[in-house]
C-alpha cells in the first residue's frame, strides 16, 4: 500500500485539455516516493454511486499509472469521463439500490432529495484517499469547496470554455474554444458573403460573455453578451450599416447563449440538471427572426457550441493544463488544501477555491466592452495582463 493516495476526477462538460491535466498529475505524483493516483470515473458520481461491496468498483474506480495515461494528452474529451452530479442534492429514486440502502446515513432534505456528503466521505475513506484533485467549472468546484469545508483536503483545477470561474483569469478549454470559433467564422465568411447575408453565431456563455467577447476581438465582429441587455433595433441598424459598407455585402454578429434584448424573454426547455440549469432555446434563431421582421435582411445562423469542445486541445490549453497539474501536485506536497490553480495578473499562482455563493465571474463591461458599438474594447494600457482584465 502506498503512503499517499491521490484521487482525481473531472466533472461537468468536457473541454480539450482535461487529459493533459490527468496525465501530468499522474506523472508528477508518481515521481514522488510513496504516491499513487486513483482515477474516479464520471465525476462526483464515482463518490456517490460506487459499490462498496467491491474494494474498487471498476465502473467508477481506475488506478492510473504512466502506462495507461501515456498517450491520453493527445486527445480531447476526458479519459475519466464525466457527469453533472451534485452530491449535496440528489433524488433518491434515481440512485442505484445499493446506494438507497445506505440513505439512512445521508441527510434528508425533503421532497425525496438527499445530501449524500456523509456517504461521499465514507467512500473516500474506503478508497483510502488522502487528497483529491477536482477538475471542473463553477458547479463541480462548488462541491469541491464543500468537501474541503468538511475537512477532506481538495485542490482544484479550473476548466470551462466560458472562462467564468472566479479567482482566475484563465480556465482550461478557453483557448481551444476561441481557436475553433474563429476558424469556423472565417470559413463561413465565404458562404455568408456569397449570399450577401448577416451571419449570426451563437456561442457558449450562459452567464458570462468572455467566449463571445474574445472571439469577436479576433474576428472583428460585433457581439452581444449576457452582462448587457441590448436594444435590438440599435444592433440591427448597425449590422445593416455594416453590410452596406462592406464590399462583400455581409455582416457578422456573435451572441452569447445567455444574451438578451429589451422585450425578449430568454426561453428554456427540458428538465433542470443537478445544478438547476435548463437548456436554452437558441437566441441566435430568435435574433435572426427579429432581423427579418425589422429590416427585411436574411440571416445565416450557426450554432458554435459543442464543436468547440471536441477534438484535441490548442497549444495554450495543453501548456496551461500541464502547468496547473504540476502546480496541484506541488500544493499537495506542501500540504496546501483548499487551493485552486490560477492565473492572476497574467501570472501562474494558486488561490482559494471560489465561494459558490458568489456565482460565476463576469465581463468587466466598463473596461472590456463598448456598449454603444457592441464590440470589445480594443484599447489596452501598458501592463494589462494578456487576458485584458485583472481578477
Amino acid at each position: 500500500m502506498s503512503n499517499k493516495r491521490i484521487g482525481i476526477l473531472t466533472g461537468g462538460g468536457d473541454v480539450p485539455g482535461l487529459n493533459s491535466v490527468i496525465k501530468s498529475v499522474v506523472y508528477s505524483a508518481s515521481a514522488q516516493p510513496g504516491y499513487e493516483v486513483i482515477g474516479l470515473r464520471r465525476g462526483w458520481e464515482a463518490l456517490t454511486h460506487m459499490d462498496i461491496s467491491a474494494e474498487m468498483d471498476p465502473d467508477y474506480v481506475l488506478p492510473l499509472d504512466r502506462i495507461n495515461t501515456r498517450s491520453i494528452d493527445r486527445y480531447g474529451g476526458t479519459f475519466l469521463h464525466t457527469s453533472r452530479t451534485k452530491p449535496s442534492k440528489m433524488k433518491a429514486d434515481r440512485l442505484p439500490d445499493h446506494v438507497q440502502a445506505r440513505l439512512k446515513r445521508a441527510k434528508e432534505l425533503g421532497d425525496g432529495l438527499f445530501d449524500l456528503t456523509p456517504l461521499v466521505l465514507e467512500n473516500i475513506e474506503r478508497l483510502k484517499l488522502d487528497w483529491l484533485v477536482a477538475i471542473g467549472g463553477d458547479d463541480t468546484l462548488s462541491y469541491a469547496a464543500e468537501l474541503n469545508r468538511q475537512g477532506f483536503p481538495v485542490v482544484a483545477v479550473p476548466k470551462t470554455m466560458d472562462n467564468d470561474v472566479r479567482n482566475t483569469e484563465y480556465c482550461i478549454g478557453f483557448s481551444t474554444a476561441l481557436t475553433r470559433a474563429s476558424d469556423a467564422i472565417t470559413r463561413q465568411r465565404t458562404t455568408i458573403g456569397s449570399h450577401e447575408r448577416i451571419g449570426v453565431f451563437r456561442i457558449f456563455g450562459r452567464d458570462a460573455g468572455f467566449t463571445a467577447l474574445y472571439t469577436a476581438y479576433v474576428t472583428s465582429a460585433r457581439c452581444c453578451i449576457p452582462e448587457v441587455e441590448f436594444d435590438v433595433h440599435k444592433v440591427i441598424d448597425l449590422l445593416v450599416a455594416d453590410k452596406r459598407s462592406n464590399p462583400s455585402r455581409y455582416a457578422l454578429i456573435i451572441l452569447s447563449e445567455g444574451a438578451t434584448w429589451k422585450g425578449y424573454q430568454l426561453q428554456e426547455y427540458g428538465e433542470p440538471d443537478a445544478y438547476g440549469h435548463r437548456k436554452k432555446v437558441s437566441v441566435a434563431e430568435a435574433f435572426a427572426e427579429a432581423v427579418k421582421q425589422i429590416s427585411g435582411e436574411e440571416c445565416i445562423v450557426s450554432d458554435l457550441t459543442y464543436d468547440l469542445r471536441s477534438g484535441e486541445p490548442a497549444i495554450l490549453d495543453r501548456m496551461v493544463a500541464t502547468t496547473f497539474a504540476n502546480m496541484a501536485v506541488e500544493c499537495i506536497l506542501a500540504n496546501g488544501p483548499g487551493r485552486m490553480m490560477a492565473i492572476r495578473n497574467g501570472c501562474y499562482t494558486d488561490t482559494d477555491i471560489p465561494d459558490p455563493e458568489l456565482g460565476p465571474r463576469t465581463v468587466d463591461v466598463a473596461n472590456m466592452y463598448n456598449v454603444e458599438r457592441f464590440r470589445p474594447s480594443y484599447k489596452v494600457e501598458p501592463g494589462t495582463p494578456i487576458f485584458l482584465t485583472r481578477v
